[in-house]
Order: C-alpha cells, then sequence, then structure tokens
C-alpha cells in the first residue's frame, strides 16, 4: 500500500466561508457548508437578515436556497417563523447510518460486476485527490471527494433508484459523517480504509468489500456519535 503522509495543520476553510456566488444554488452550497462545519447548529433559526447581509444578497435567492436545503432534510421551514437548522436525534442518525450501509451493501454486487475500467480510473483519481486533500490539512475538500467516492460506487451498480434514495439519505447526515474526520485518528485510518476498499474493488471481491465499507461506515459512526451526543448535551 502506497505511504500517505500525515495532513499539514488543518486549514481554516476559506472556500467554505465565503459568498461563491449569488444565485439560489451557489446560497444553497454555502448554507450546506456552514451546517456541515457545524457553524449553523442543529435546531437553530437561520437570521435571514444577516445571512442576506453576509452574501449580500436578496431574500429571493436566499428562501430559494432554503427550499433546496428542505428537499435536503437539512432546514425545515415553519410557517410565519422561518429556515431553522433540522435537528436530529443519536437514534435519527444511527438508523440512516445503518440505512446507507444497506444501500451500500446492495450497490456491491452489481458494481463489482459492472465497473469499468473508466469507472475504476476515476474512482482512482478521486482518492489521489483525496488524499492530496488529506496531506495539505483541507478537511472540507477532503470530505467532498470521500463522499464523491462512496456515491461512484455506488453509481457503479447501475441502479438509478438506489443511487437517488443513497444521494437523499447521505445529504441529510453530512454533518455527521463530516465530524467523524474531524478526529485525527478517526480521519487517518479512513484514508487507510479507502486504499483498501478501492483495491478490493479493483479485484472484484463482492464479499470482502461489503465487509469492509460495513466496517467502515461502523468506525466512523462510533467517532461521529459522540460528536453528536455532545453537540445535543450543549443543546439541552
Amino acid at each position: 500500500m502506497t505511504e500517505i503522509s500525515p495532513p499539514s495543520k488543518p486549514r481554516s476553510y476559506e472556500h467554505a466561508h465565503s459568498p461563491r456566488g449569488r444565485s439560489s444554488a451557489h446560497v444553497a452550497d454555502y448554507l450546506r457548508d456552514m451546517i456541515v462545519l457545524g457553524d449553523l447548529k442543529a435546531g437553530a433559526r437561520i437570521d435571514e437578515l444577516a445571512m442576506t447581509e453576509k452574501l449580500q444578497v436578496s431574500r429571493t435567492p436566499l428562501r430559494e436556497a432554503f427550499k433546496i436545503l428542505q428537499v435536503e432534510g437539512l432546514v425545515e421551514i415553519r410557517p410565519n417563523r422561518g429556515a431553522w437548522v433540522v435537528s436530529l436525534s443519536v437514534q435519527d442518525v444511527a438508523d440512516i447510518i445503518k440505512v446507507l450501509t444497506a444501500l451500500e451493501g446492495l450497490a456491491i454486487e452489481d458494481a463489482c460486476k459492472n465497473a469499468t475500467e473508466t469507472d475504476l480510473a476515476e474512482l482512482d483519481s478521486l482518492h489521489a485527490d483525496m488524499v492530496m486533500a488529506y496531506q495539505g490539512g483541507d478537511l472540507m475538500g477532503y470530505f467532498a471527494l470521500n463522499q464523491s467516492i462512496h456515491l461512484k460506487i455506488v453509481e457503479c451498480a447501475g441502479n438509478p433508484a438506489l443511487t437517488r434514495i443513497y444521494q437523499t439519505e447521505s445529504a441529510r447526515v453530512r454533518r455527521f459523517r463530516f465530524a467523524g474526520n474531524e478526529v485525527p485518528t478517526r480521519w487517518a485510518d479512513a484514508v487507510e480504509e479507502h486504499a483498501l476498499i478501492l483495491s478490493v474493488l479493483r479485484r472484484r471481491e463482492a464479499g470482502l468489500l461489503r465487509e469492509l465499507l460495513k466496517s467502515h461506515h461502523q468506525r466512523g459512526w462510533q467517532v461521529a456519535k459522540a460528536v453528536l451526543e455532545n453537540e445535543r448535551a450543549q443543546e439541552s
């Protein structure tokens, strides 16, 4: 296995904290990043006036962004009360992680059969970029690539319905999957696990790959669960 150097000091995630455009999609990207990073806390109301001033946008693209995030399960729009960050319980997240693990397991057999050399090359490229992000201390960049790898493996199964459900449920727990990598030892382990996962996929060993992905999710969840329990304790 290729030696992977430890990361440098984590970056301040400037790209996640800077407005990238004034369209509703760009505003949604910005708010999504804030939720993933924990800058917008679970259960908190999003201050429309403060956000329009921060992003230098009108209320129209902001409210359209709220609708995008509501569909993703990240934001709840309450009549006459504005938009609020959805608060999931520990059990809610545990249930979703269980579903995601099962969906990946369901995809594995067909993914191992159907993955083309082009698919595998794309996964190798994503992994290489992910390792570079890890070594550069770019946790947000790493996380985006990490999620792309998991989604690509599911897409290799060639089942659009499965992919659609997987994307929807993944979006709801981005914050907690991200939090699992904020612990340095878990972050390092996750990179090594990804390298092994892709190696087994290339060998098309479906049974082993299913077990590796299951273990990968379980280990990440144990770390993320502690973060979630701490956040909920602070809310109470």
